[in-house]
């Protein structure tokens, strides 16, 4: 029976780390062969960290990335790896490497660059004009990267003309909360339409505002999948190919023999390149069911928790700290941002600061006090009165003549920014902002005060879904650690006394779907007021959106989990009279 062991390394490298990623390459690739192995895949550019972004402008970052492809190819007995770099020739090409036996038998250039959301490989690499198909131990085997499959008729298309057997497909898809399953359904679809198996491989891990959420997967050419990966977890799957079945099943349907005559994909060619002809046998132990098995997908919200957490924690880690300090209000946005601090970094790196003020209630104090002793983490109290008061003295001759208005309320903000700030300063700390997408898409924040800091960990998740993340964080260890009353009181800035957020904002119930239709859809106010909402109201929140652009400008960057996030996904111009 002719088979194929093949192995996909689900890995976390960091961006520029070209010695750390290659050391767990190698790693992988040993692991791979001492489990029989045929061949291992790598993600996307694996070997310089993904998005490499203005890197690949660096002559010096090109030059030794090709020579860490080159040490790993040297690594290769008796197996063959897929391994994503940048190549370069007369330009760079976003890559993959085949490498087998101590050598680099081949490379394949990314034909389809896509430049859209937070992609923008245009700006960096030029597109492959081939697709070759690898004869590796008598199976044929298409390499391709990423975007690649997802069109209908491309590089899968033309190296089933070219009798592959088997796509690898290496990637760098950022998470988004629902991508997994598009994933599934387009991957599932390219193995059916052309009779061949599929083993996509995607990376792991936090890099800036992007988070990546693993979830390999390897389809048979009915579309069955035979293995898929852990969720935000480095993982390694491995799965045996059929070759014969497939070959039966070929004979027996005619059907993609035909489907893509006359398919012109311009100047691609698909040529053959031989490595190992000759199938052989090899004698390896029968799989374990665990390591062949489907790793069961997360719920809904345990995803996006997760997401955050993986996100959040690398960056820190990569960023190279080891503490974070945050404020503590009592409310529910600090209150899941110090959640997740806890799972991404550990309850002994965690410091919470309480900054109370004349205006802040004495249920929000304690709110925070329980919070941090349910996390078992260190707690400070910092009152913030008498700076507000030595500032009300010094503005009293600029502010003369005035009513106590906004300007008041940000002095308070400012002043905690900087005590976060100035701890974070004294001890190597990084401060975690903890306003969310409700009140960063509004501008319900503060410049250079409750803004200040290094990450933003829930800046791209609404208000309401910070609820369901604490309902759901509340049902694991430690359990119910968010205090019940914070779920209960009218959210509130504590800035003036008897001051509440829907004071300023409509109900976040409401707001959330306004925001959600105007800013991830661009829908427009007439297609907003007839999904049901007041005109007044969706007016007033689309101009609270576009006047404070560039407060978002000067934000902290945090994880990306909703399809269109603002920065990078979302663009406009700061200066701005267009009114939809």
């Amino acid at each position: 029976m002719r088979t194929m062991r093949i192995a996909l390394a689900q890995i976390n490298p960091t961006v520029g780390d070209l010695q750390g990623n290659r050391n767990k390459i190698l790693e992988h690739i040993a692991e791979a062969r001492s489990r029989g192995a045929d061949l291992v895949a790598f993600p996307e550019l694996s070997v310089c960290g993904y998005p490499p972004e203005d890197l690949v402008f660096k002559q010096s970052f090109l030059q030794d990335n090709k020579r860490i492809i080159e040490e790993i190819a040297a690594r290769t007995k008796d197996i063959t790896a897929v391994v994503g770099f940048v190549d370069t020739g007369k330009d760079a090409y976003n890559a993959a490497a085949i490498l087998h036996n101590g050598k680099q038998v081949g490379v394949y250039h990314k034909l389809f660059l896509p430049t859209y959301s937070v992609f923008d490989e245009d700006r960096y690499f030029k597109r492959g004009d081939s697709c070759s198909v690898f004869t590796i131990n008598g199976v044929n085997i298409g390499v391709n990267i990423c975007e690649d499959i997802w069109y209908e008729l491309g590089p899968t298309t033309l190296q089933r003309d070219a009798n592959a057997e088997v796509i690898v497909n290496i990637n760098g898809s950022p998470y988004y909360a629902g991508k997994r399953e598009v994933r599934e359904k387009f991957v599932a679809t390219r193995a059916i339409d052309n009779q061949l198996f599929v083993a996509y491989v995607n990376q792991v891990g936090g890099q800036d505002e992007l988070v990546f959420d693993g979830a390999s997967m390897i389809f048979d050419y009915d579309g069955h999948m035979l293995a898929r990966g852990k969720q935000f977890q480095e993982d390694m799957l491995i799965a045996d190919l059929d070759l014969d079945a497939l070959t039966t099943t070929r004979m027996h349907n005619p059907r993609p023999r035909k489907q893509w005559i006359g398919v012109d994909m311009g100047d691609i060619t698909a040529p053959n390149i031989v490595v190992s002809e000759r199938y052989s046998e090899k004698t390896r132990e029968p799989l374990p069911k665990p390591e062949n098995g489907l790793h069961k997908p997360l719920p809904a919200k345990a995803e996006v928790y997760k997401a955050l957490v993986m996100g959040l924690g690398d960056y820190i880690h990569k960023s190279g700290f080891k503490k974070a300090v945050l404020g503590l209000s009592g409310g529910i946005d600090s209150s899941i941002c110090a959640t997740l601090l806890v799972d991404a970094i550990g309850k002994e790196n965690v410091i919470g600061i309480a900054m109370p003020s004349r205006f802040n209630s004495n249920d929000s104090l304690d709110d925070a006090r329980i919070l941090a002793q349910n996390l078992d983490i260190e707690f400070q109290v910092v009152s913030i009165e008498e700076p507000f008061e030595a500032f009300l003295k010094i503005m009293k001759a600029p502010f003369k003549g005035t009513e106590p208005n906004v300007a008041e309320e940000n002095l308070q903000a400012r002043i905690r920014g900087n005590i976060l700030m100035g701890i974070a300063n004294k001890f190597n700390y990084i401060v975690i902002t903890t306003s969310n997408k409700s009140e960063s898409a509004t501008g319900y924040t503060t410049l250079y005060g409750d803004m200040a800091g290094g990450f933003a960990v829930i800046k791209d998740v609404p208000k309401m879904l910070v609820y369901d993340l604490c309902h759901y964080r509340n049902t694991i260890e430690p359990k119910d650690c968010i205090p019940e009353r914070v779920f209960t009181k009218a959210p509130t800035a504590e800035l003036r006394f008897n001051q509440t957020d829907q004071d300023t904002l409509p109900p976040y119930a409401q707001l959330d779907q306004i925001l959600e239709a105007y800013v991830e859809n661009d829908r427009s106010l007439q297609d907003i007021v007839a999904m049901g909402f007041p005109e007044a109201t969706v007016k007033r929140v689309m101009q609270m959106v576009d006047r404070n652009e560039y407060k978002r400008r000067q934000a902290a960057p945090g994880v990306k989990i909703t399809p269109r996030s603002f920065g990078k996904d979302r663009r406009l111009p700061i200066v701005n009279k267009y009114i939809g």
